[in-house]
């Protein structure tokens, strides 16, 4: 049906809601992965208001934390669209704001589970089609977000996941060069999300404070994102860093 097809986890919202359009835009037809049927249908009727081609959009609720779902979930995209050339490694989770010692064991295994093991599974099954398809290979972008570089106060489980990301995403680029799959990282500071809204009435800082941090449109993301999509196979941005330029990052700490 179409010479490119992409696959976007976290699509139900966020970052994951304003990519998924960009690249619907772009040609893609666009597999949309998240828990909740009902945000993946209102992100889709937003991309069917801006002049999506339904044929080119799939809903498919899964949870990325489970490998048979996951393994599903490809089998399927790739039997509706004959191949997937684009995997948007988004979904992602949070533990509350507090004292390390005060994580419970569920919390910290849920972000895990969700951010890394589900950005593994996702990343295990495209090299298994990509591997298999004719033209062979493809891309896969893992959103590692600013903690993957430098940690915001009560982070551990968000930031040691997303710091294994990039180890994730530079293994996965390695071990996938000689099946021209192409794997980049994107870090992302302070897009303008239902997530960071509340950074408008303060957000902790390393001296303790709690200040205000400015935020930057979210179709800046998407953008950086089509981007390096569009690059041709023989070509990958390791590693881009798109951010609010006030934000607090550079001297953090």
């Amino acid at each position: 049906m179409t010479s490119r097809v992409a696959v976007v986890t976290g699509a139900g919202s966020g970052i994951g809601r304003a990519v998924a359009p960009a690249l619907l835009q772009e040609g893609y037809a666009v597999a949309l992965v998240g828990r909740r049927a009902d945000a993946l249908a209102e992100t889709a009727r937003l991309a069917l208001a801006a002049g999506a081609d339904a044929e080119r959009i799939l809903t498919r609720p899964a949870d990325v934390t489970d490998p048979a779902a996951v393994r599903t979930l490809f089998d399927d995209v790739a039997a509706r669209y004959g191949r997937v050339d684009l995997v948007f490694n988004n979904a992602g989770v949070g533990a509350p704001p507090v004292p390390l010692d005060e994580l419970s064991d569920e919390q910290w295994r849920r972000v895990v589970d969700v951010n890394l093991s589900g950005a593994f599974y996702c990343t295990r099954e495209a090299f298994r089609v990509m591997k298999a398809q004719s033209p062979r290979g493809g891309r896969i972008i893992n959103n590692g977000s600013i903690s993957a570089q430098t940690p915001r106060p009560f982070s551990a489980p968000y930031t040691a996941t997303k710091h294994a990301i990039t180890g994730l995403t530079k293994s996965a680029a390695l071990d996938g060069r000689a099946f021209d799959i192409a794997v980049g990282q994107i870090d992302i500071g302070n897009a303008a999300t239902e997530l960071t809204a509340r950074m408008k009435d303060g957000v902790p800082q390393a001296d303790g404070s709690l200040r205000p941090e400015p935020t930057m449109n979210v179709e800046h993301v998407a953008r950086a994102v089509v981007y390096m999509a569009s690059l041709p196979l023989d070509a990958n941005v390791l590693h881009l860093t798109v951010m609010a330029t006030g934000m607090p990052l550079v001297g953090r700490g």
